[in-house]
């Protein structure tokens, strides 16, 4: 193998962890947006662990997080806006990436 072969490989092995990394970021951030959601509208129990994971899985309809933000807001109602939510997951969004990081 020459260098040039090791260099592809280690870019592509770097690339693939990092598309990893944020699915997880994502898919946690997700899940905190929903855990907040649940909680304005007064939802405990088994019927906020439904709750999150439809949250979840509605991140699956189309790529970005928009579907997810979509979700939430139809569900909030008048209880929060578009705006707060996308600026509520960004929230999540870097404090997921904070603590992955220092797990690692």
């Amino acid at each position: 193998m020459t260098t040039f072969d090791d260099r592809e490989n280690a870019y592509e092995a770097k690339f693939a962890h990092d598309e990893a990394m944020d699915f997880k970021v994502q898919a946690r951030a997700n899940k905190k947006l929903a855990i907040w959601a649940a909680e304005l509208m007064g939802v405990s129990g088994e019927a906020r662990e439904e709750y999150i994971r439809a949250v979840i899985a509605s991140d699956f309809e189309e790529a970005g997080d928009e579907d997810v933000i979509r979700k939430v807001a139809a569900d909030l109602g008048d209880l929060s806006d578009p705006e707060q939510i996308r600026a509520k997951r960004a929230e999540f969004v870097a404090q997921t990436k904070a603590e992955m990081v220092a797990e690692s």
